[in-house]
């Protein structure tokens, strides 16, 4: 048992952050754990932010991971509204703010990511957002309201999951969207063309306007409020409010300044951990978005902005801290909900690492699953209003063994028995 006159603190007020503290008391430990978060609100889900919450759906007490007293009935010291501003990894603290310094013998840096800003002239207008905390989702939810009630425009920039959500819920109010993005297709980096296309008919079947192949050049704007967004094809677009949503960068200043080791951001940036999420550093580990880890499965590094990576990394880092033999090799999974469609996505198949996408049931219907594979090996596979059926998809993966891809599309042929038996 580590020793209970030892600190523990966890820098980032998210879901990893709060997992590895629920699992340090789930796990025994019993020394002080030490909860920091820059921002006010206590630790939420941000999936919530996008999809339930941002559409009216949820109430807001729905995102929080939990009520109020879990906290202090479980001795977790919750600093919030107070950023950690260095680590001073030879005397072991951590400096807030204020210019409190707090002692650790563990540290876990779980500072997430911020939004990516678009260097573009009128960024600074009172209409234009960005997506990713609880406060941004309280601004846009009223806006995406009142452009519901007055017929108003949304441009989004950004065809990706965070565009698309905002825009299935904007088109929910009532408000008028149009989707400015540089690829040829939505989600063209995440799903590639050949799925990409089918969340374009999905959106435009619901109104939704794109204009691919452009990039968003300026917001035009009157005594501080969005009139219009142009375009570098030279068009202009009606519009009161803006959503930039182009992507996230991981929050590595903190990591930067120890000294910690990094991944360089043309690879995806992020503070390098290995398979026990530990840094460079042995007594600081690192979970969540901010985390570039070694996959020991997929053999690569990876770093994972998905719910799913916040929900599992936090307690694997905090095993690690305890002590404990750990590998952090789940697959990565993420879902989304636009209108009517649902989708779980689980592997890792960015573009140019696949040589085949098998589609198995009705993509006309939207009700299927695609797998996307490389040498008839399944590197990762969606299914669209398709329901559990993820535990088997992510054996396929995880096996790494040749599938026959006629019996992969054939829906006769359960999926488990798909993979070779010995």
């Amino acid at each position: 048992m580590v020793d209970a006159d030892q600190t523990f603190v966890i820098v980032g007020g998210g879901l990893a952050g709060v997992k590895a503290a629920e699992t340090l008391r789930a796990e025994g430990f019993n020394g002080r754990v030490i909860l920091i978060g820059d921002e006010v609100d206590p630790p939420y889900e941000r999936p919530p932010l996008s999809k339930g919450y941002l559409t009216g759906k949820d109430p807001r007490e729905r995102v929080f991971v939990h009520e109020s007293p879990w906290y202090a009935e479980n001795d977790v010291e919750l600093h919030l509204g107070q950023p950690v501003t260095a680590v001073d990894r030879a005397a072991r603290t951590v400096r807030l703010g204020d210019g409190t310094t707090i002692g650790y013998d563990k540290l876990l840096l779980a500072t997430g990511s911020a939004p990516r800003h678009l260097d573009i002239p009128g960024t600074d207008l009172a209409g234009v957002h960005h997506l990713r905390r609880l406060a941004h989702a309280d601004l846009l939810q009223g806006t995406l309201a009142a452009l519901g009630r007055d017929n108003g425009h949304l441009v989004i920039a950004g065809a990706g999951w965070i565009g698309l959500e905002a825009a299935a819920a904007a088109r929910a109010y009532g408000a008028e969207v149009t989707v400015v993005e540089p690829a040829p297709t939505p989600l063209h980096h995440a799903v590639g063309p050949e799925l990409g296309q089918l969340f374009a008919d999905l959106h435009a079947g619901h109104g939704v306007r794109f204009r691919f192949g452009t990039h968003l050049t300026e917001i035009i704007g009157q005594d501080g409020m969005v009139l219009a967004a142009r375009t570098d094809d030279g068009d202009e677009h009606p519009a009161h409010a803006v959503l930039i949503a182009v992507g996230a960068t991981p929050r590595t200043t903190l990591a930067e300044n120890a000294g910690l080791a990094l991944v360089d951001r043309a690879h995806g940036g992020g503070i390098a951990v290995d398979a026990s999420l530990r840094t460079s550093d042995p007594d600081i580990h690192a979970a969540g978005d901010v985390a570039a880890a070694e996959h020991p499965l997929l053999r690569t590094r990876l770093r994972v902005e998905h719910w799913a990576n916040a929900l599992h990394g936090g307690p694997a880092a905090a095993r690690a801290m305890l002590g404990r033999d750990v590998t952090h090799d789940r697959i990565p999974y993420f879902f989304s909900d636009q209108y009517d469609l649902g989708m779980e996505y689980s592997g890792w198949a960015p573009p140019g690492t696949y040589d085949q996408v098998v589609i198995r049931g009705d993509a006309g219907r939207r009700e299927f699953v695609a797998f996307w594979l490389k040498d008839r090996r399944v590197l990762a596979g969606m299914n669209v209003n398709v329901w559990d059926v993820t535990p088997a998809v992510q054996e396929l993966v995880r096996s790494g063994a040749p599938v026959d891809p006629e019996a992969l599309a054939d829906p006769s042929t359960p999926l488990t028995a798909v993979l070779p038996r010995p």
